[in-house]
Parts: C-alpha cells; sequence; structure tokens
C-alpha cells in the first residue's frame, strides 16, 4: 500500500529510514545501479521528498507496527447490535490501525486490498485493521467482539 513519508533517521548501520504516516518504517539507501535515491544524501534532498509515497509492503502483510498506543475501543457487539456501517466497506483515518477482537463464536472479515481476501476469525483470534484499508465484518451465526483503536499519539 502507498504511504506517505512523513520524516526519516539514521539506523545503527547510519543508514537512512524513512518513516512512513503508517508508523512503519522503510530504508531509503541510495545503492546504484540497484538502488537510485540520490535524494537521500542531503537534507534538503530527504526534505525534497517529504508527503512523497513509497509503497509499504509490511502493511500490505497487516504488520502491526511497534509503538502504538491504545486510545478507543468499540463496545460489545453480537449479531443483532453489529453496526450497519461496519458490515459494509469502510476504513479508519491515516495513522489509525485497529485490532479486532474475538470474544466468541466467529466473524468473516474481509480486506479488499491489494485484491478482496476473506479470514474466518474465531473465538480468541485477532484481525489487524491498517489505515486506509477498506474493510468490512460479516457475523457468522453467534458472534462477540470488539474493536481496539490505536496510533502513535492519542487522538
Amino acid at each position: 500500500m502507498k504511504r506517505k513519508i512523513i520524516g526519516y533517521h539514521l539506523d545503527e548501520h547510519n543508514d537512512w529510514v524513512a518513516e512512513l504516516d503508517c508508523y512503519h518504517r522503510q530504508h531509503v539507501r541510495n545503492n546504484p545501479p540497484f538502488i537510485n535515491r540520490p535524494w537521500v544524501k542531503s537534507e534538503e534532498g530527504r526534505n525534497s521528498m517529504l508527503g512523497e509515497v513509497l509503497n509499504c509492503v509490511r502493511c500490505d502483510r497487516l504488520e502491526f507496527p511497534d509503538s502504538l498506543v491504545p486510545y478507543k475501543k468499540t463496545p460489545e457487539f453480537n449479531e443483532k447490535t453489529i453496526p450497519e456501517g461496519v458490515q459494509k466497506d469502510h476504513s479508519t483515518k491515516v495513522g489509525v490501525w485497529g485490532i479486532i477482537h474475538v470474544l466468541e463464536g466467529s466473524l468473516i472479515y474481509t480486506v479488499k486490498y491489494p485484491d478482496i481476501n476473506h479470514y474466518e476469525l474465531s473465538k480468541g483470534d485477532k484481525g489487524i485493521i491498517a489505515p486506509c484499508m477498506l474493510h468490512s465484518v460479516e457475523p457468522k451465526g453467534r458472534i462477540c467482539f470488539y474493536v481496539e483503536f490505536y496510533t502513535k499519539i492519542p487522538v
């Protein structure tokens, strides 16, 4: 998934790492002829790339970033109380991750990126919701679940 560069830092090997708006990090080395990123070499070059996008394969794999804090939790829903909007395609905002916690029964969690992927989540399972990724849930019989939302800095 395409994610914006919001900052940079040097790693322990003195290589530049881009900080993305999904809170993942990605090396941005200049290693010609294989990787051509001369803009990495100067502060001016790096600053010129702020806001540009990189493909975040960790988001594609629904990998939850480190160091996020929970800031909100939905009520527990069952097959009768699931809001209609949650059963249709929707997404979280930039920088907001979610975790679906299944307490009882099972539901189908559908993610619409990069293709349509269906995951059956049962009691004890957790479904990772990446920012801005279209998704929906569908109860499979009796269900009890809630969603917890995370970000870097509480909103």
